[in-house]
């Protein structure tokens, strides 16, 4: 199985199907996610596609987007 490590270039995720929202704006201002092999999730800023990508494993992303759904962010949007 292959490890990743935080910080690892994007460009070096081969392979991959890179997402954004449907919502994100036509600036390119927007976040895309990854499904990695080992079921985890690779997250990196549009404007920079072969920049620095993190990794979080599935359970980091399902808490991370329940927490969006209820609410727990909502102070960082203008």
């Amino acid at each position: 199985m292959q490890q990743f490590d935080n910080g690892i270039q994007a460009g070096s995720l081969t392979g991959v199907r890179w997402v954004k929202s449907g919502r994100s704006n036509q600036s390119g201002n927007c976040v895309e996610v990854a499904a990695l092999p080992d079921g985890s999730v690779a997250v990196r800023n549009s404007r920079h596609p072969d920049g620095p990508a993190l990794i979080y494993t599935r359970a980091e992303i399902t808490a991370f987007v329940e927490g969006a759904k209820d609410g727990d962010f909502d102070a960082f949007t203008a």
